[in-house]
């Protein structure tokens, strides 16, 4: 598999800078949605990069500082569970991927979405790629600078609110999240547009 296909397009095209966004969180009742946007020297091999979801904690750690020293350029962003409850996770997820666009500090001329749709950059070109983190090298990258950040700022979450065992599920609704729920009722981390099905009429 060619992991800068899409790159490669985009420099047949005349685009010299090509950079992947991707995102982290969208799914979860509780915590930020982060976005990263990574810019990685054409053809760079890094050993073990892969769809973040794909890939252990402790090789996304690894790979984390990795994708960092070898970068031309990354940003890494996020929108606050209340921008989520605001705007609609689609909204606040595109947010978090324009905060990321915008931090980098390298001009780029072309940028790779995950997703099949594209946010608004400012008029960029670029394009969508359905499962783009499993086919572009810098969308996996980008996928997982958002992924570690999240899981660390859930870590830290944890602290604050340790009967909801965030280290544990990191936000997403699993079993043990929602029996939590049910027992001690949100906190003010939950994204209180997601918790109707879960508490009821009274928090939706």
């Amino acid at each position: 598999m060619n992991w800068y296909a899409y790159e490669a397009a985009a420099n047949e095209k005349g685009y010299r800078c090509v950079c992947g966004i991707d995102e982290a969180g969208r799914g979860p009742l509780a915590g930020p949605v982060f976005a990263a946007a990574v810019i990685l020297p054409q053809g760079l091999v890094i050993d073990g990069l892969n769809d973040s979801k794909k890939m252990t904690e402790k090789k996304r750690e690894e790979l984390f500082s990795v994708i960092q020293q070898e970068a031309i350029g990354y940003s890494i962003a996020f929108a606050t569970e209340q921008e989520i409850d605001e705007l609609n996770i689609l909204q606040a997820t595109f947010l978090a991927m324009r905060r990321a666009y915008q931090g980098l500090g390298t001009p780029v001329d072309y940028v790779l979405v995950d997703g099949n749709r594209m946010p608004e950059l400012g008029g960029a070109a670029g394009e969508p790629v359905v499962q783009g983190d499993a086919k572009s090298a810098n969308i996996a990258a980008a996928s997982v600078l958002a992924k570690v950040s999240r899981d660390r700022v859930m870590l830290e979450i944890d602290k604050l609110y340790p009967e909801y065992q965030f280290a544990k599920h990191k936000g997403y609704g699993t079993k043990l999240h929602r029996e939590l729920l049910l027992r001690y009722g949100m906190c003010p981390v939950h994204r209180r547009s997601f918790m109707k099905k879960i508490l009821g009429d009274v928090y939706g």
